[in-house]
């Protein structure tokens, strides 16, 4: 597979459109998962389902999961692990606002790694996008999401430099990679992490309050059929959602495609809209139109520089 150099930014945005709206769907039924199992459980379980699908895929679909450089794909796969690793960890003890705002920092991160460690030129475009999308991110989060800023607020943060890192990764380390090797790698990083918390919690277990609070706290559990069937879902979705977002990554320079990702919170707040009733506020609508607005930019960017080059 040769090295992928050409920038097809507006497929890459289709990717990341699908991946948000399957994420977005699983997303609003993990409230489900957590009512009665923990976090690792539940990492760990949809880990192995995820390779399951992935095996049983892979003789039909020609799938290659056989890396062509493993340090690359492994270290790839460590960095994103861990960006969920601090994220998920973090919502123990910090409001779930303040927690996603920390990990919507990815983009202003790309923008950084991608010029001053791999020399990209990044135009005043996307400079503006990732602003004008971050803005939106903290309008639909609310004021929650900037409340409270304490050292233990920086975590967050630090996840979203790692998760910028990861998906830079995707391009700059692993140009030869299919998208199903990193796929692979992505749900063995989260499996191994959900294992290794597991064994923790069972050496050194935590109190656990009730219900959905208890999600991180909580070790493995007897789950009941809800838990199997929606993490059955969510394997299905992330496999295939991921996937997509791993390809746009592929297709696209990471600067760009992260714009795109700030799409995830509109297509979740749709989802709970649709699913639980639950409304906006009129703050929150503007933080969306505003992240609407980012990707846009994005895209008109990109076909202008194609029709120039055409």
């Amino acid at each position: 597979m040769a090295p992928m150099t050409q920038d097809r930014t507006l497929t890459a945005a289709g990717m990341v459109l699908i991946y948000a709206m399957l994420i977005g769907f699983t997303d609003n039924f993990v409230r489900v998962i957590a009512a009665e199992a923990g976090l690792w459980q539940f990492h760990a379980t949809r880990s192995i389902m995820a390779w399951g699908l992935l095996l049983a895929l892979m003789v039909p679909f020609g799938l290659r999961l056989r890396p062509v450089n493993m340090r690359a794909v492994v270290a790839r796969s460590a960095i994103h692990g861990l960006a969920m690793l601090i994220y998920f960890g973090a919502l123990a003890f910090l409001p779930v606002a303040q927690v996603a705002a920390g990990l919507f920092t990815a983009p202003i991160f790309v923008l950084l790694i991608s010029r001053f460690a791999y020399g990209h030129r990044i135009g005043p475009v996307r400079i503006i996008a990732v602003a004008i999308g971050f803005c939106g991110v903290v309008l639909v989060l609310g004021p929650s999401a900037m409340a409270g800023a304490s050292v233990a607020a920086f975590l967050p943060v630090l996840a979203g430099g790692l998760y910028a890192m990861g998906n830079i990764a995707t391009r700059e380390w692993c140009p030869e990679e299919s998208a199903e090797t990193l796929l692979g790698g992505f749900f063995a990083a989260l499996g191994i992490l959900g294992l290794i918390g597991m064994a923790l919690l069972a050496l050194m277990p935590l109190a656990v309050p009730e219900g959905a609070a208890g999600f991180v706290q909580r070790g493995a559990v007897w789950p009941s059929g809800a838990f199997w069937f929606w993490t059955f879902v969510q394997a299905a979705g992330s496999l295939l959602g991921v996937g997509m977002m791993i390809k746009a990554y592929q297709l696209a320079d990471a600067s760009r495609v992260s714009v795109f990702e700030y799409v995830i919170l509109p297509a979740s707040a749709l989802w709970a809209w649709l699913i639980w009733g639950e409304t906006l506020t009129p703050l929150a609508i503007v933080g969306m139109c505003l992240i609407t607005l980012a990707g846009l930019l994005i895209a008109a960017r990109s076909r202008q520089v194609v029709q120039a080059t055409a």
